[in-house]
């Protein structure tokens, strides 16, 4: 029976980071990391290969090669069953690994709604972490004229602007009211909407799909407001669910909606087990409602606290909420959102104050590059603390949100922004004196004056 001291379940960002993170708090520990398949694919990018990137071989994670370097064991195998009373997993092969300390990253699968009548047509596709199944689903879909994407969370909206790019008809469809309408509150959804529509997708909101037509594969698909659309694709981009089934067969405690259940140094309730990632249980870093949040960038936040705390508590280095940062890419503009978006938060009854400003990425405005940049911010009423905020902007549109992000996480005020010093260029970013984070603090503040 082969024997290490820290055993990780899962190979994609959560099992990589946990890995690296803690074989270099633990040096003298030894560190196997088992993954399920040979390539590990980068889960953000899986949309743009079917266009941007061309080919999945352009899409996957140097896991190996990581580890390597990091004196890591990368082995390729199928986890069974977790005996964690004696500390040892069994592999599909017949191996068993027996380990001082487990960690779960074993991700999440996507959500293939049962009650969908005509799921196993030929054409009907889902958008799993699989290179094989990509690689298929990329070579039987080009014979294909007329797709439907269903869903319209980021993924869906991605891969119907990257086949609608290569020549497809494309229609997405959102149950929902309107597009990202989890991430972002109406005044960018709409943007969104229109430029997917003005570069040729067809979007229909406030319809799901209720039936997949056709003789063994797919003709048409039936909406619940009865419009029928003939098509010969169906691409199912409902979000994903934890992939915990091991857990639980295994006896480690799975919430009611299938996450492990950790505390906040990642721990699960079985000894010597933590989880990472999306399947582990996650809680709104704002509302502390448990959240069904699945970014690589929580897993990897998530991972970095689990690696450092493996064998000693470090106390203050704990995973405190996920806030849910999202950004995303349409052409030229990019999108952002931290946070709670307004909506979400009159619905968890928080009191709010927001504010919208408008203006331009560069000083002067006709500089090369110059792209009208949109802020919103999110603010408690009463106290001014930033509880979410939302960009539409050029390419710094993702790092800009990243730094809302971060004044989130630090729970800073309307007055700390306001006093924030910033680095600027006329070539790399607005002017200081009309910075749209800034401006959107200083009306939010007015209003807080006018308020008193």
């Amino acid at each position: 029976m082969k024997k290490t001291d820290v055993l990780i379940i899962g190979g994609s960002a959560g099992g990589m980071v946990t890995a690296v993170i803690g074989k270099a708090h633990w040096p003298e520990k030894t560190f196997i990391l088992v993954k399920k398949t040979k390539d590990v694919m980068v889960p953000c990018g899986i949309p743009y290969i079917f266009g941007t990137l061309e080919s999945s071989e352009k899409n996957i994670m140097p896991v190996d090669m990581m580890m390597e370097k990091n004196g890591i064991e990368s082995i390729v195998g199928e986890a069974v069953d977790i005996d964690h009373k004696n500390k040892q997993v069994h592999f599909e092969n017949g191996e068993i690994i027996a380990y001082e300390r487990l960690v779960i990253a074993t991700g999440s699968k996507p959500h293939n709604p049962k009650w969908l009548e005509g799921i196993d047509k030929n054409g009907v596709f889902a958008i799993p972490k699989d290179k094989n199944y990509l690689d298929q689903m990329k070579e039987k879909i080009g014979s294909a004229k007329k797709i439907a994407v269903i869903g319209a969370g980021f993924i869906g909206v991605e891969l119907a602007d990257e086949l609608n790019k290569q020549g497809f008809q494309v229609t997405l469809i959102e149950r929902l009211p309107q597009v990202l309408n989890l991430a972002f509150d109406v005044e960018v959804s709409k943007v969104i909407h229109e430029m997917l529509e003005a570069r040729g997708v067809k979007v229909i909101t406030g319809a799901g799909i209720k039936k997949v037509l056709g003789n063994g594969k797919v003709e048409q698909v039936e909406l619940e407001d009865g419009r029928i659309l003939d098509k010969d694709a169906v691409v199912l981009s409902m979000g994903y669910k934890p992939n915990s089934e091991l857990a639980k067969k295994s006896g480690i405690h799975v919430d009611e909606d299938g996450f492990i259940s950790v505390d906040e140094y990642m721990r699960t309730h079985a000894d010597g087990v933590f989880a990472v990632g999306d399947c582990a249980q996650k809680r709104d870093f704002v509302t502390r409602r448990r959240v069904p949040t699945m970014l690589a960038s929580t897993a990897c936040a998530e991972a970095r606290v689990a690696g450092m705390n493996l064998f000693n508590l470090h106390v203050v280095k704990t995973f405190t909420g996920t806030i849910a940062i999202y950004s995303t890419i349409i052409d030229n503009t990019g999108f952002g959102t931290a946070g709670v978006t307004e909506q979400r938060a009159n619905e968890e009854g928080i009191a709010c104050l927001t504010a919208v400003f408008e203006g331009v990425n560069r000083h002067p405005g006709n500089l090369p590059g110059a792209h009208k940049q949109i802020v919103k911010l999110i603010t408690a009423k009463h106290s001014g603390v930033i509880i979410g905020g939302e960009v539409l902007g050029g390419l710094e549109a993702g790092e800009l949100t990243n730094v809302i992000g971060l004044a989130i996480q630090n729970r800073m005020t309307v007055n700390d922004m306001l006093s924030m010093q910033i680095g600027t260029h006329p070539c790399l970013t607005a002017s200081p004196a009309a910075y749209p984070l800034i401006k959107a603090a200083e009306m939010i503040a007015i209003k807080m004056l006018n308020r008193k």
